[in-house]
Parts: C-alpha cells; sequence; structure tokens
C-alpha cells in the first residue's frame, strides 16, 4: 500500500488544499494529512478545531477518489510523523517560486535524516495559487468575503471566530 503525508498547519484549510489533497489521491492508497502543532504560529484556531474542519472536508473526496484518507496531528519532526504513519512519500503543495527555496532545504534536510521517504511537489491549480492561510485570515478580519477561497464551512468558522 502506498502511503502519502500531506503535512500543513491547515489554519484553516483552504480550497488549494483541497485542490493538492484531491490531486494527491490520485498518486497513494492512504493519504495522511499531518496537522503540525507548531505553538510558534499562534494558531487562529485550535487543533480540534483543524482536525474537524479538515474531516468534514475529506470525507465527500474520500468516497469520490477511492482513497482513504486520514487525519493525524503531530509535533515531531516531519520525517518522525512520516515514520509513525508508515508514508513512502511526503506532498508538497507549492504556490510560486518562492515557496521553492524554502521547501528545497526542508526536502535536503528530509533525504539527510532519511532517504527511503520521497518528497513529490504538486502545483495548486491556477485559480488557487494565491491562496495562503494567512492571507485568508486576513481579508476575513478586516470584513472581506473569503467565499473564493475557502469551503463554506470554513468560511463559516472564520466568521464565528473573528466575531
Amino acid at each position: 500500500m502506498r502511503i502519502g503525508l500531506y503535512p500543513g498547519t491547515f489554519d484553516p484549510i483552504t480550497l488549494g488544499h483541497v485542490d493538492i489533497i484531491s490531486r494527491a489521491c490520485a498518486l497513494v492508497d492512504r493519504l495522511v494529512i499531518g496537522v503540525a502543532i507548531n505553538r510558534d504560529k499562534g494558531p487562529l484556531f485550535t487543533l480540534e478545531e483543524r482536525v474537524a474542519m479538515i474531516e468534514a472536508e475529506i470525507g465527500a473526496l474520500a468516497a469520490r477518489t477511492g482513497t482513504e484518507i486520514v487525519v493525524h496531528p503531530f509535533e515531531n519532526l516531519l520525517i518522525d510523523c512520516a515514520h509513525d504513519v508508515g508514508a513512502q512519500v511526503i506532498v508538497r503543495g507549492l504556490r510560486a517560486v518562492a515557496d521553492f527555496e524554502y521547501e528545497f532545504q526542508m526536502v535536503g534536510m528530509n533525504r539527510a535524516l532519511d532517504s527511503r521517504i520521497e518528497t513529490v511537489f504538486l502545483m495548486a491549480e491556477a485559480r488557487h495559487q494565491a491562496i495562503a492561510s494567512k492571507l485568508v485570515k486576513e481579508i476575513a478580519r478586516l470584513g472581506g468575503d473569503v467565499t473564493k477561497f475557502v469551503p463554506g464551512a470554513v468560511k463559516q468558522a472564520l466568521e464565528a471566530k473573528l466575531r
């Protein structure tokens, strides 16, 4: 069984994330969405809220693609999380060239830690390439409409959280 790990903070999950998850399902039999517990980033949503939002989005996607998709919170090294879930591949989404430099460094470090685990980069669909959780939160914070950037339930959660 080919197992992939798609890590991130998902604060909150965006349509760009959903796009990458959907496309990653074509590459693996089981996709683990690794939700990073990153206290340094000071997430808007709690870990439990982020996990619940992701789980709400992946049910229909798993049924449509036939891929098993699970959510797995983690606070250790990404490579250790990959070991924990039995992943042979790490899936990363790229939006722009600016993402590549950081991701390139991460791949090098992860390969040094375990050369058996491959990293695969997927480009978001063109209409989702500008979406970043940080920008979505800022738009929502300032009263803007985030309908084009996040699933409907996430939009409602953002509005409720920022009220």
